[in-house]
C-alpha cells in the first residue's frame, strides 16, 4: 500500500524542464540533421507544396452541356445515299455529359413481323430436328420464339420474329469515315460553395463570333471549348479511323485545381483524354455498338421497321477539381504539428543519452532533481 500512496501522491508533484548542455558532437549533429529536416518538411513539404495554410474544398458544383456540328454523306447497299446530321448521329441528341457519336452502322432495312429462319450464328437457333425448336420458347441472344419447325436448309429453327433478321457483316472501313471532322462543343460551369466561387470554360468575351471561328489549342487558346473529333481520339493515344470501325469510349476529364489566393485567372480547366474500353487481356470487350429501330407504316397500314446496328464513340464527361484559400485555422495547426515534431526529436536525443550511452547514469544525475520544500524549510530555521 505504501508503494501505491507514494505513486498517487507523486501525481500531485510538479515537473519543470531543467536544461542540461551535454557536450556530445554526435548526439548534437544528430538533434541539429533533424531539427532541419523537420523545418524542411514544414516549409517546404507542408506549407509550399501542400499548402497547409489554406482551408481547402472538393465538393465542386458542375454543369456541362455538349452540342456535336458537321454532316457527311453515306452511300450503302441498303438505304442508297443518306444525309447524316447530328439529329441523325448524336445519341441522345439534347447535348448530355454522355452522349455517343455513330461512326459505322449495319443497316436491315423493310423488316415485318413474320416467319423466318433464325440466323446460324446464334447457337442457341441451331437444330437437327423439330424436337430441337421447341414451340414457344425464346432463342437465348436471338431474334424471336420458335415454331417447333427445324429448316433443313438452314439449319436453324424457324421463327416468329421481324423478318428478315440481321444478316449483314460489319464493314471493315467506317461508314462515316468523314466524322473525323465532326466538332464537340463541351460547355463547363463550376462553383466551389464554400468560397462563393464559379467559373466556366467558356472565354468572355462579348465578341459573337468566336465560338464560330475557334478552335481548342491547349498553349493559344484553352478558353475555345471546342474540338475537332478527329484531334480528340489522337490525344487519348488512338487513331480515328481505326475506332471508328468497331466503336469505342473516351473519357473527357476536365479538372479544376484553384488556389483562390491567386487571380482568379490563374484558375484554369486542365483536360484529359482517355479511352476507357481496352482491355489489355481480352480484345473482345473493346469497341462500342447497340442498336435501335425506326418504324414507318405502308400504304396498307402495316408497320415496318429498319434496324440499325450502329458502332461508334461514346463519351464520357466527368468533372473534378478542388479550390483552397487562406486561413488562420489550418495554418496554425500545420505550425503546430510542425513544433511537436520538433519536441519529438528533443525527446528522442534524451532517450538515447538516458539510455543508451555509457554515460547514462551520470546524464541522468544532472537531468533530474528532485527539491524537497519541506526539508528545505527545516535548513531555513535551523540556519536563519
Amino acid at each position: 500500500m505504501a508503494g501505491w500512496g507514494g505513486f498517487f501522491f507523486s501525481l500531485f508533484n510538479y515537473k519543470t524542464e531543467k536544461y542540461v548542455i551535454a557536450e556530445n558532437r554526435k548526439i548534437g549533429i544528430l538533434f541539429r540533421i533533424y531539427q532541419l529536416a523537420v523545418l524542411g518538411y514544414i516549409i517546404g513539404w507542408v506549407l509550399v507544396v501542400k499548402k497547409g495554410y489554406q482551408e481547402r474544398e472538393e465538393a465542386i458544383q458542375s454543369s456541362v452541356m455538349t452540342k456535336v456540328k458537321g454532316v457527311t454523306l453515306t452511300n450503302s447497299s441498303e438505304s442508297g445515299l443518306h444525309l447524316w446530321s447530328p439529329e441523325d448521329y448524336v445519341i441522345p441528341p439534347n447535348g448530355e455529359q454522355v452522349f455517343f457519336i455513330v461512326t459505322n452502322y449495319i443497316e436491315t432495312p423493310n423488316q415485318r413481323l413474320s416467319f423466318c429462319a433464325e440466323s446460324y450464328k446464334v447457337p442457341h437457333g441451331r437444330c437437327e430436328s423439330d424436337d430441337d425448336c421447341a414451340e414457344g420458347e425464346a432463342v437465348k441472344a436471338g431474334h424471336g420464339i420458335k415454331t417447333g419447325v427445324c429448316l433443313n436448309s438452314t439449319g436453324t429453327c424457324e421463327i416468329h420474329a421481324w423478318c428478315p433478321v440481321e444478316y449483314s457483316k460489319r464493314p471493315i472501313q467506317p461508314l462515316l469515315s468523314e466524322a473525323e471532322n465532326f466538332t464537340i462543343y463541351i460547355k463547363n460551369f463550376i462553383r466551389f460553395p464554400k468560397f462563393e466561387f464559379s467559373k466556366s470554360n467558356v472565354l468572355e468575351t462579348s465578341d459573337d463570333s468566336y465560338l464560330k471561328r475557334c478552335s481548342f489549342d491547349k498553349e493559344k487558346d484553352m478558353y475555345c471549348p471546342i474540338f475537332r473529333l478527329g484531334e480528340l481520339i489522337r490525344w487519348s493515344g488512338y487513331d480515328f479511323q481505326d475506332m471508328a470501325a468497331q466503336g469505342g469510349s473516351i473519357g473527357i476529364l476536365i479538372e479544376w485545381n484553384c488556389d483562390l489566393d491567386k487571380d482568379s485567372s490563374e484558375c484554369n480547366p486542365e483536360y484529359t483524354f482517355t479511352r476507357l474500353d481496352i482491355n489489355l487481356n481480352n480484345s473482345v470487350t473493346s469497341g462500342y455498338n447497340f442498336r435501335f429501330t425506326r418504324y414507318y407504316m405502308d400504304q396498307n397500314g402495316q408497320s415496318f421497321r429498319t434496324l440499325y446496328k450502329v458502332y461508334g464513340i461514346r463519351f464520357d464527361i466527368m468533372i473534378n477539381g478542388q479550390a483552397g484559400k487562406f486561413s488562420i485555422v489550418p495554418t496554425l495547426i500545420a505550425i503546430g504539428s510542425g513544433v511537436a515534431l520538433l519536441g519529438a526529436g528533443a525527446f528522442a536525443c534524451d532517450m538515447i543519452l538516458l539510455y543508451m550511452m555509457n554515460t547514462s547514469s551520470y546524464y541522468r544525475e544532472k537531468k533530474f532533481e528532485i527539491i524537497n520544500f519541506k526539508q528545505l524549510g527545516l535548513k531555513e530555521r535551523r540556519n536563519p
